[in-house]
This record gives structure tokens, sequence and C-alpha cells, in this order.
């Protein structure tokens, strides 16, 4: 078997499941503070690297049902995408999900990564139905949140909701959020492209903050 191809029928896996439709998210209530770490909100590593004896690691792994077999098949998803394989990648990530418990660490590991793979295909909306299933029903306040969402709601032209949830990463951190110069150390996961998205976010925040509540 070469590549991911060849995991994926090997696997039976042909019989892609579509991408559900989502046309203008949700989004959680803004809160007033976002001061907690998120352990779930890390990328896929079950497997280091993206090689194709990486890929047959991963496949074996979610064949045989071992130890974080749902992560490793949200990762074979995750290079799917990345190599191009639109649909093979979205039903791998579906089928991680539906291999998960409701509200568990692996399933919201698995939604906050499928939102950035959707964000950077250029399905904001979507991405944004993923990070609100990395947080429903959730009683810790994650800090990863509010610049997420300010950034993805900029994109989708929902500007008053950008600058609210960037208002609400200032109110947690009023010595890190206010100047555009921290955004790199604050970020080092995001694409430049991001970064300037969220500093769009923080010029129109600085023009006129919003009031809390």
């Amino acid at each position: 078997m070469k590549g991911l191809k060849g995991a994926v029928l090997a696997l039976s896996l042909c019989a892609l499941m579509p991408v559900p439709q989502v046309q203008a998210q949700a989004v959680p209530t803004i809160k007033e503070f976002y001061f907690d770490e998120d352990g779930a909100a890390r990328p896929l590593r079950v497997v280091e690297g993206g090689d194709e004896a990486a890929m047959q690691q991963l496949a074996r792994l979610m064949e045989r049902r071992q130890r974080n077999h749902e992560l490793a098949t949200a990762q074979l998803g995750h290079l799917a995408l990345a190599s191009g394989r639109t649909d093979t990648g979205h039903s791998l990530y579906q089928q991680a999900l539906a291999a998960t418990s409701p509200r568990s660490t692996a399933r919201q590991t698995i939604h906050w990564n499928y939102g950035w793979d959707l964000l950077r295909q250029g399905e904001t909306d979507a991405a944004l139905g993923q990070w609100y299933g990395a947080v429903d029903g959730r009683l810790t306040s994650p800090s990863w949140l509010p610049p997420t969402l300010a950034m993805a709601l900029w994109r989708l032209d929902r500007r008053d909701e950008a600058v609210a949830w960037f208002a609400a990463a200032v109110r947690t951190h009023p010595d890190r959020w206010p100047s555009i110069a921290n955004f790199p150390a604050l970020l080092p996961g995001w694409r430049d492209d991001e970064r300037a998205t969220l500093a769009d976010v923080h010029a129109a925040w600085a023009a006129d903050p919003p009031a809390w509540p």
C-alpha cells in the first residue's frame, strides 16, 4: 500500500460520508474572563511526521482500534486535508468524532483540530461549529476561545461579534492583548494571515472598545 490512499482503501473507507452543511453558526455566550488553559486544545500528534510511514502507522492504529485510535483517525484526516484529499479528510474526521464519547477530552481535541483544518480550507462557518463543539457543555472558559472566535467572526463579516470576543481577551489579560506586537508570541501556531486578521479586529477594538457587559 502506498501512502494515505492505500491506507484508506485497505480500511474500506471508500464510501465517504457527506460533510454536514452549516449556515450562520451560533457561538457561545461571551463570559467576562477566559483564564483557563485547555489541555484538549493541542495538535494531533499520535504519530510524529506526515510521511508514508507515519500514515501507515496511523492506519494500523485505526484498524486495530488500539489506544488513541480516534485521535489517530483524526490525524489521518488532517493529513488527508493537507494533501488535498478533501472528501477523504472530512470522512476520516467524521469517523473519528463518531468513535468518541460526548464531551470527552479526545472529542474536544478532534473538534479543535478539525476547526482549524476547516478554517484553512476556507470553511470558516464550519470551523465555528467545530470550535463550538469543543466547548459545548463545559464549565471552563478556555483562553484560546476569544481570539480564535474573534478572528473567525471577522472573516465572516460578523464584525461587532468579533470585536466583542476580542474585548473578552483584553479583559482577561490586559497586559497581553492590547499590543499586536505580542501576537506572534501569544499565537505561535497561527499563520501570518490569521494573525493579520486578528490585527484588523484589534484596530476596530482600539477605535471603539465595547463596554462590559
